[in-house]
């Protein structure tokens, strides 16, 4: 959990920080993170998609295909770092077809630029993290993220404000920070795996290791639908804010201030999917499928608890968080009625980004990423659309559009991995 919260806290800090600077400039960011988001979490689901081989062939024993899957997993996600580079530099002369205010848009493009170049030592550390992970290894990857996020901030510090003969980057400085920070990040976990005496039996042939088709497709199998299930969630956030973003720049900064802070719990919760795709997938190896039902059951209570507790955390201080961002009086009042909305959907939220890892664990990757498409895109962008233009509720009406779209996703998802799971027991019984 405390490793996958590294992703977003760097946002977390950048917003606030940013928020100092006026509301211009958080819409900007607001802008710039909702283009560059959705082909990210495409990344982190390409990457994901190493988790699972790795947990099955260690659960059954065999230690000589995991040096092969990182070698294979490294190559295919550094191709999906140049696309996803690539695929943002075509979309930015394009940018105003957004129909965002001109000094929010002149203000999000070179930030944009900078934080795209992120993705190179992102997509490196995240492949090494899964690679660890995948082998229930998830403490250096944790503290990696956290020391990379302590140096975001202190970087934030000296580079927005130009503080201790820095020069003042402002918004700019935000993104050269969050550059440097992943680059330490992909640095201290290339040293650990490739340099840890743990990791010497799995990788002890890895520079003879050849090219095989079957891994690669193995791999994609995964990893391509894991993609997509984070682009149709997260897109439709990021539509979210688009939609936001035509009603205006003080509404726009309202909608960062409030994702920002429900990311934080996403990102929990999302931690616990991580940790359930490693145990299924563990058990899914050894043909173990009561104790693969039972890890599933575990993460849902172990995720309503957590997410329980983060919705009153939300409504207890609906009016407190947004101060740390703003002093805008135009924001305000919007971000705390947002944030609201936010504590309504906290449990669908976990459930559903819980039962996705429990799912790919098992490598069930196909029906779930129509039921994501269905949920977020058909479901909750569309009431998004019609609650908050088309009947003019405002940013709340789209929030509550994404909240119902969630909540359709946990509950399919969920009696996805049920149905699966009796299924698996029901045909091979383990007495």
């Amino acid at each position: 959990m405390l490793g996958q919260l590294g992703h977003v806290l760097v946002g977390l800090a950048d917003s606030i920080m940013i928020g100092k600077l006026g509301t211009v400039e958080l819409a900007a960011s607001a802008f710039a993170n909702s283009i560059f988001v959705v082909p990210m979490v495409f990344g982190m689901g390409m990457a994901f998609g190493l988790t699972p081989p790795i947990a099955n062939a260690d659960g059954a024993g065999k230690k000589e295909l995991t040096g092969g899957f990182l070698k294979h997993s490294l190559l295919l996600n550094a191709a999906t770092a140049l696309l996803i580079f690539f695929s943002i530099l075509s979309v930015m002369p394009f940018a105003g077809v957004f129909r965002q205010e001109p000094s929010v848009e002149n203000l999000a493009m070179p930030y944009l630029l900078i934080i795209t170049s992120s993705i190179f030592p992102l997509m490196l550390f995240l492949t090494l993290k899964q690679f660890a992970e995948g082998l229930s290894f998830t403490r250096f990857a944790m503290l990696a993220s956290l020391g990379a996020n302590l140096l975001n901030i202190g970087l934030n510090y000296l580079l927005i404000y130009g503080k201790a003969g820095f020069p003042a980057l402002g918004l700019n400085g935000a993104g050269y920070a969050t550059l440097l920070s992943r680059i330490l990040m992909a640095g201290a976990m290339l040293w650990y795996v490739f340099r840890h005496p743990r990791f010497q039996t799995h990788l002890r042939y890895y520079k003879h290791l050849l090219w095989e088709k079957s891994m690669f497709k193995r791999l994609l199998e995964i990893g391509l639908p894991s993609g997509l299930q984070y682009i149709f969630e997260v897109s439709a956030f990021a539509g979210a804010a688009i939609l936001v973003g035509q009603i205006g720049a003080s509404e726009l900064a309202a909608h960062q201030i409030a994702i920002s802070l429900a990311s934080v719990s996403y990102m929990a919760a999302s931690g616990i999917g991580a940790a359930v795709s490693v145990r299924t997938g563990n058990q899914m190896g050894r043909t173990d499928y009561r104790s693969m039902r039972a890890a599933g059951r575990s993460a849902l209570y172990l995720t309503l608890l957590l997410m329980a507790s983060c919705g009153i955390i939300l409504v207890a201080g609906n009016d407190f968080f947004p101060r740390l961002y703003s002093e805008d009086a135009g924001v305000l009042p919007i971000a705390s009625g947002l944030i609201l909305i936010a504590a309504l959907f906290q449990l669908s939220d976990g459930v559903q980004v819980m039962a996705l890892g429990a799912l790919r664990g098992i490598a069930d990757t196909k029906i779930p990423t129509l039921i994501t498409f269905f949920s977020y895109w058909l479901v909750g962008l569309g009431l998004a659309y019609v609650l908050g233009i088309y009947l003019h509720m405002g940013p709340q009406g789209v929030w509550y559009g994404l909240a119902i779209g969630l909540t359709v996703a946990a509950a399919l998802l969920y009696w996805r991995f049920e149905r699966h799971c009796k299924k698996l027991i029901h045909e091979k019984p383990i007495l």
